[in-house]
């Protein structure tokens, strides 16, 4: 019997993979007769929010479907595009008709293509993006939260005796068996023992404004230095994002005004040996990055400058001081998203214009 589509595309972060997702991929393989699943936040540096790369949940999502259904599922990364929902939606569909290409063997008839997935919250903004596509809502699973499993994986109480996450309303397993045993694997290994430190770092910097009568919203510069192909970054010494690279800034301070913060932030941080008027006039634009995860410090608006140098055959001489334990120059076309902190590989990509 014929199923009522030929693809259903299911998008999520899966981070980490649950019941409630193995639901939706067993309800999309009876309504299709394959389901294309994107595996979100791709190639993104490994932090509290985003702990497993796309190889580890690609393992978790076919050790829970399993072996005969596996075969039906198609799995392919999808990198965010956190200030370009156009370009994203553009990856997703360049991404999904090269896989339905590949795999749809009615060479005669175009093809039924679905979205598959339940709106739960804000992140579900998604479903509405492709009205060409078919659509089927998958029935949602109550209790079964991605987030307060990484919480509990992270906490500071014992994560091994929790491994086995039970709904506390039901007393059923909310993460597959298979899974289970990954994580079991995760939580005694070094990666494991990182983002726990960087989580009880957050953890004691938020508890200093626990009892403000509003969360607060921090406001931060960013100096995105370019010349000659290459952008200036640097190399962070401490918590969060310790060793990744990054964009030189940190937090304005109460008397300066926005560019002033920057160039403080840039001149500390990489003992850049450009003078000030030039670093001024060669300030291209501006613009407010203020995605609403963007930190796991809690709500931090970045203001990020431009700043194109004439291009030289020499780069200017620099180095890391402040909260930099590097400074350096690093080629434009080298850029790897896995190793940059926060949102700063799309802070570039947005400025830049790559």
């Amino acid at each position: 019997m014929s199923k009522p589509f030929d693809f259903l595309v299911f998008i999520g972060r899966f981070q980490p993979f649950h019941q409630g997702h193995l639901s939706v991929v067993q309800e999309g393989l009876r309504e299709a007769e394959r389901v294309i699943v994107l595996i979100g936040s791709a190639h993104r540096p490994r932090n509290i929010r985003d702990p497993w790369t796309v190889d580890e949940r690609t393992e978790m999502l076919r050790s829970a479907v399993g072996e005969q259904d596996s075969e039906r599922v198609i799995i392919a990364p999808l990198m965010d595009v956190l200030y370009n929902d156009e370009l994203w939606v553009r990856n997703v569909q360049a991404t999904v008709q090269g896989l339905v290409t590949a795999h749809h063997a009615a060479r005669h008839r175009e093809p039924t293509i679905g979205l598959i997935g339940h709106s739960k919250d804000h992140s579900s903004y998604y479903l509405k993006l492709f009205p060409r596509w078919g659509s089927v809502t998958a029935k949602s699973v109550e209790g079964l939260n991605a987030t307060q499993i990484r919480e509990a994986l992270f906490s500071p109480d014992d994560a091994q005796a929790g491994m086995t996450y039970l709904d506390s309303q039901t007393g059923t397993a909310v993460i597959p068996k298979s899974v289970n045993l990954q994580l079991q694997r995760f939580v005694a290994g070094e990666t494991y023992r990182n983002i726990r430190e960087e989580q009880a770092f957050v953890a004691d910097y938020k508890a200093g404004w626990a009892n403000a009568p509003y969360a607060p919203t921090f406001v931060t510069v960013d100096a995105v230095v370019v010349q000659s192909g290459h952008v200036l970054l640097v190399t962070r010494k401490a918590f969060p994002g310790r060793g990744q690279l990054a964009l030189p800034g940190g937090f304005i301070q109460p008397h300066e005004q926005l560019e002033e913060a920057m160039l403080r932030e840039l001149r500390e941080e990489t003992r850049l040996k450009v003078p000030a008027p030039v670093l001024k006039g060669s300030i291209r634009r501006q613009q407010v990055f203020d995605s609403p995860y963007r930190s796991t410090r809690g709500r931090t608006i970045t203001h990020a400058f431009y700043i194109e140098l004439s291009p030289d055959t020499s780069l200017p001489k620099v180095k890391g001081g402040d909260d930099a334990k590097h400074a350096q120059w690093v080629p434009l076309a080298s850029l790897d998203p896995r190793q940059m902190y926060e949102d700063h590989y799309d802070i570039i990509q947005e400025m830049v214009g790559m």
